[in-house]
């Protein structure tokens, strides 16, 4: 289900908690976009999914602290701002998105202007990395 709020912004069911280990990250493609969702153990938190140097796969990268280093080539971004924290001089950063977890589910905030190219259509929500399993009206 999800839940629209007065500010434009709506809340999208992922998955359940439990399907995203702790210190690692799963991808989702959801409203056009690639998301990388990580486990950090107080909470959840997401970001493009594509390293700003080479568009190297977030999801699959090392957590570290509050951080994930890009599988390609080393590029140490931040979970909370998206910021690269290792090319200052350069000062990349990918996009985060908002997170929450409720009844024990992972939910993401997408604001209504990030899925008006999906509005005649359902929401798309094609969970990746070792096949998550999405979650059904009844869970």
């Amino acid at each position: 289900m999800n839940h629209n709020a007065p500010d434009g912004k709506r809340w999208v069911r992922i998955t359940k908690a439990e399907n995203i280990p702790l210190r690692e990250g799963r991808a989702v493609q959801i409203a056009g976009h690639d998301i990388a969702i990580f486990n950090l153990g107080d909470r959840f938190l997401a970001v493009e999914n594509k390293c700003p140097h080479r568009g190297g796969p977030l999801a699959d990268g090392i957590v570290s602290g509050r951080t994930v280093v890009c599988p390609l080539h080393g590029w140490k971004v931040e979970l909370e701002s998206g910021q690269v924290t290792n090319r200052p001089e350069e000062n990349p950063r990918v996009k985060t998105f908002a997170t929450r977890v409720r009844d024990g589910v992972v939910m993401l905030e997408l604001s209504v202007t990030e899925e008006h190219h999906v509005a005649l259509q359902p929401l798309c929500l094609t969970l990746t990395a070792l096949r998550l399993p999405s979650i059904s009206a009844g869970d």
